[in-house]
């Protein structure tokens, strides 16, 4: 078997005028950032913006291994397949991050043939939204430790500021830092925290926001910092939305490529859905519902993370009404949180799959299972999974789109284009905003994640009761816990039960429109591996981007 770079070299793409083309883009519509990728004007959301919308579907996935279960694979070779029996499709994704990439995972433009070119480009720098929103995030840090070296008018408390640095790598030794050291001329010191640009609210906000105006409202109420009556400080306040809004210009807009069989694709926005809220801009999701008749798009990580958050965050700021689910599960990851090789890890690890059937199903949308295959996978092991599927009455497909690129999702294509067309979606939200917000959190923690109860910090008490004193209690919840359970605790496989979740602290997305509950020892910023995919990468003689 190739490797997927050289699978992705092995097809030339196709100029991107004529992917634009097909997506039913105007040529005025589209700035080309080389031949294979370009950014689409929001003039376009303006011309079919009175459109009907096409069929929106969800993939998503179980718990996953720590190599992931191909959900991004999933999702490419189903549009491919789509396509391949005819229907209009585009898809979404969410744009890679250099902290993965050159630490576990080494990549998220899919696998195989099932692929999103030009793939070097989309993993490394792409069309630099990421160093932007970066950009714009630390030049709100700069202004504020600015204002606080220059007389400090709004009476800071530099022991309260809560904005921290972003930085695109895994680097944990930033966790916690001290700055401002060397003088009076190098600024006040204080200690400060560094998250991973796919936290940084302002990625949220990027991938939340509807127009510019709804942008510039947006960022006026990020919080920074706090002063010592306990007043928030906000970027209107420093007077940073408009350069903030001049960095971000060319980020705001989607970005357009194409998969290996030349279907359109959207990698806009790159949230994690572990620490932030997982999904691609809803920019490039309302218009490529408005381009096709299906598009399809992921959201990270498994039902009690990325899913959850889709529904009752980005779904409620863009009213959209998801019309299927497609549940992603692998065997390996079955027999992981089964804890065995056998068949009868498998079966203990249904448990898990289990669970997050159930959790779609608390959202009223209708979902097919897709096991995704990998070369390795035995008959009687995928028969087992697709026997318990029909006895739950579920739809199931066996997908094999990395070998064999959209052909390989026809059985599940045709499966869910019936699911779509006999099924009628109940969509519901989990929580009601207007609920206080432990009401809130409770309610994901016992209905999602299976918990019996939910313990508070001192901290995170006291953040509540801020919240509530700015009126800030109302808004959804976007929960950080690890992906690799349904826990908070990454080493309860399986489907645990009789658990807590404990909250630490809250912070406040007053921006993006959310609160982050944090739990268990997530952090915002990772680490990396003893092992990082950065030893394998090279850069040939020839100017060739070498993966390993």
């Amino acid at each position: 078997m190739k490797s997927d770079l050289e699978i992705a070299h092995s097809v030339t793409p196709k100029p991107i005028t004529e992917i634009a083309e097909k997506a039913g883009l105007k040529e005025d519509e589209i700035i080309q950032w080389g031949e294979y990728k370009a950014k689409v004007s929001l003039s376009a959301w303006e011309r079919v913006k009175s459109r009907g919308d096409g069929k929106l579907i969800l993939v998503t996935t179980i718990n996953p291994t720590p190599e992931g279960e191909g959900k991004t694979t999933i999702t490419i070779g189903l549009a491919q397949a789509l396509a391949r029996l005819g229907k209009k499709v585009i898809l979404g994704i969410r744009e890679p991050s250099l902290g993965p990439m050159m630490g576990i995972k080494g990549g998220a433009t899919g696998g195989g043939y099932s692929q999103v070119i030009p793939m070097e480009d989309i993993n490394l720098h792409f069309t630099g939204d990421m160093h932007a929103i970066t950009s714009a995030h630390n030049l709100l840090a700069s202004l504020l430790d600015n204002h606080i070296h220059h007389g400090n008018e709004f009476n800071i408390d530099p022991r309260y500021i809560v904005w921290p640095r972003v930085l695109d790598i895994s680097d944990r030794a930033l966790r916690h830092v001290v700055i401002g050291l060397g003088g009076p001329k190098n600024g006040v010191p204080h200690e400060v925290e560094f998250s991973i640009t796919p936290a940084s609210e302002i990625m949220a906000i990027v991938c939340l926001y509807q127009s510019i105006e709804d942008l510039k409202e947006r960022l006026s109420k990020i919080i920074v910092a706090y002063d010592y009556k306990d007043n928030p400080i906000t970027a209107k306040d420093l007077k940073a939305v408009g350069a903030m809004c001049v960095i971000l210009k060319d980020a705001i807009k989607p970005n357009l490529v194409q998969t290996l069989e030349g279907v359109p694709a959207f990698v806009h926005g790159g949230p994690f859905a572990n620490i932030a809220h997982g999904a691609s801009s809803l920019i490039s999701t309302k218009l490529g519902l408005k381009l096709a008749d299906y598009f399809v798009t992921e959201a990270g990580f498994g039902t009690d993370l990325g899913a959850e958050k889709f529904f009752d965050i980005v779904c409620r700021v863009g009213n959209l009404k998801p019309d299927a689910v497609v549940l992603v599960v692998s065997i390996r990851a079955l027999k992981r949180h089964g804890g065995g090789e056998g068949k009868d890890a498998i079966e203990k690890g249904l448990e898990n799959l289990e669970k997050h059937m159930e959790n779609i199903s608390l959202f009223g949308i209708p979902f097919i299972v897709a096991l995704n295959k990998f070369k390795h996978d035995k008959d009687e092991e995928i028969e087992i999974v697709e026997r318990f599927c029909n006895k739950k009455n579920v739809p199931f497909a066996v997908a094999e789109v990395y070998d064999q690129g959209g052909e390989g999702g026809i059985e599940l294509a045709g499966k869910l284009i019936d699911l779509i067309h006999n099924s009628k979606p109940r969509f519901r939200f989990l929580y009601d905003v207007d609920t206080s917000i432990k009401d809130k959190i409770e309610t994901i923690a016992r209905k999602i994640y299976g918990a019996d109860r939910v313990v508070y910090t001192v901290t995170a008490e006291q953040d509540i009761s801020l919240a509530e004193k700015l009126n800030l209690d109302r808004l959804p919840i976007c929960i950080a816990k690890t992906q690799y359970s349904l826990s908070d605790d990454p080493s309860l496989l399986g489907r645990p039960r009789r658990f807590k979740i404990t909250i630490r602290e809250i912070k406040f997305s007053a921006g993006a429109g959310f609160l982050v509950p944090i739990t268990g020892k997530i952090t915002t910023m990772p680490g990396l591996p003893k092992r990082p995919h950065a030893e394998n990468m090279d850069l040939s003689d020839d100017g060739r981007v070498i993966f390993g």
